[in-house]
């Protein structure tokens, strides 16, 4: 040390930093902007709830642009969370990113676990616009075209469940997924269905790393905030309006209170990823409830509420999600689940917790069987007279049990 006093413009790339920096600050206040959108209720749970889903995502913008950015030092990230919700994320969903080329072999290894669902994607280039739609796509980083993919019932693994997949590179086995040049990410999705699920144990490295990883630069780095500014500035922009704009009706802010008729989401898209979907947006007053009823059936689906951005709401100590599992039936074979936001008292709720507005999505997973949903709006007074007399009823004490039972699981889920 010299003792001389450093300053601003005395690194040459002072000035590009502080010029990059300038601009991401400007595209997160204008990303504050769309929390006042049309789209989300003028209340103030859905407001505040705006600005959380803003800075929740503000939390991993940065690592999606830089931390984990250089696919040739590739790594898991945990995009969403039960303190980070995004992409019209379901509740019993759990969904990892890792940035990879179609230039580089990789090996996952891990264990299975015992999720009923999980599925790896490699996914390939993003285009401008989807093909044969002309819609745009979605924001950064998603928008890319599914290449491949591999589901559970796919891999070979030991009796314990340990495994290892290459991806890329030549075949290697059954446990093996291809890339292609345009190969860019791979997303890891895991289903859970009851409780003592427990999540996949999952890795990633790539075959022939040799060298510590190379620190940032200023190039690097002012790429990384223009990077993580277009992610935050389109994820506010984008939802909901991008799927309620450019789902072909199957999201329909029109269609209130029930699902838009014979739509699902069921494209060639949705078979490589192993689901079905339908959507339906809601709107609910502190003393009415929403019956949403449909038939039993067999298969993995799942029932999950989201905000007014389709950001899943609070899984982690309310009920709001429900799979076969964890679901009572009626002696009619009728599933009836009642949102509400206060507890009616029947097993089947899904706790509105206070929102005025938001979303509710249905997956099918593994199926593409579709069911037909019916739904009744009522005051929260006249349930008993609306549900047949079979329809299981819970105590203060249950729920309480019922919390505990969700709170530990979903820790679990997450190593938390």
């Amino acid at each position: 040390m010299t003792g001389k006093h450093m300053a601003f413009g005395d690194c040459p790339d002072d000035a590009a930093l502080r010029e990059a920096w300038g601009r991401f600050c400007d595209q997160l206040r204008e990303a504050g902007d769309q929390v006042f959108k049309e789209h989300n209720p003028a209340n103030p749970l859905q407001r505040a709830d705006a600005f959380r889903f803003l800075t929740q995502n503000l939390g991993q913008a940065f690592d999606l642009a830089l931390e984990t950015r250089d696919t040739r030092y590739p790594m898991l990230h945990a995009f969403c969370t039960p303190t980070r919700k995004l992409g019209g994320d379901a509740a019993d969903f759990s969904y990892r990113q890792a940035w990879i080329d179609g230039r580089h072999v990789y090996r996952i290894s891990g264990n299975t676990g015992t999720a009923r669902f999980l599925n790896f994607t490699v996914q390939g280039s993003r285009p401008e616009t989807q093909p044969g739609t002309g819609w745009p796509s979605l924001h950064e980083p998603f928008g890319d075209i599914p290449e491949a993919n591999l589901f559970k019932h796919q891999i070979q693994s030991a009796a314990d469940g340990s495994f290892e997949l290459r991806v890329g590179g030549g075949k290697q086995g059954a446990n093996w997924l291809p890339t292609t040049p345009g190969t860019r990410k791979l997303f890891i999705r895991q289903g859970f269905d009851g409780w003592d699920e427990t999540p996949a144990r999952l890795s990633i490295e790539r075959i022939g790393m040799e060298e510590s990883r190379p620190l940032p630069t200023p190039g690097s780095m002012c790429e990384a905030m223009a990077w993580a500014g277009n992610f935050l500035g389109g994820m506010m922009r984008d939802w909901p309006d991008h799927p309620y704009r450019y789902s072909g009706g199957i999201v329909d802010p029109a269609c209130l209170n029930r699902f838009p008729p014979e739509r699902c989401a069921n494209s060639a898209d949705d078979a490589r990823r192993g689901r079905l979907a339908a959507h339906m947006c809601w709107a609910l007053a502190p003393d009415e409830a929403l019956i949403v009823e449909f038939d039993a059936h067999d298969g993995f689906w799942m029932v999950s509420l989201g905000g007014a951005f389709m950001n899943s709401m609070d899984y982690l100590y309310r009920p709001v999600s429900y799979t076969p599992a964890r679901t009572r039936v009626d002696r009619d074979g009728k599933v009836r689940l009642i949102l509400a936001h206060a507890d009616p008292g029947y097993h089947n709720w899904l706790d509105a917790q206070g929102f005025a507005a938001g979303n509710l999505s249905y997956r099918n997973l593994m199926s593409t069987a579709t069911t037909t949903f019916h739904t009744r709006l009522l005051k929260r007074a006249d349930l008993a007279a609306a549900l047949p007399a079979d329809s299981v009823r819970v105590t203060p004490h249950e729920r309480v049990a019922q919390m505990h039972a969700r709170f530990d699981s979903i820790r679990r889920r997450y190593g938390l």
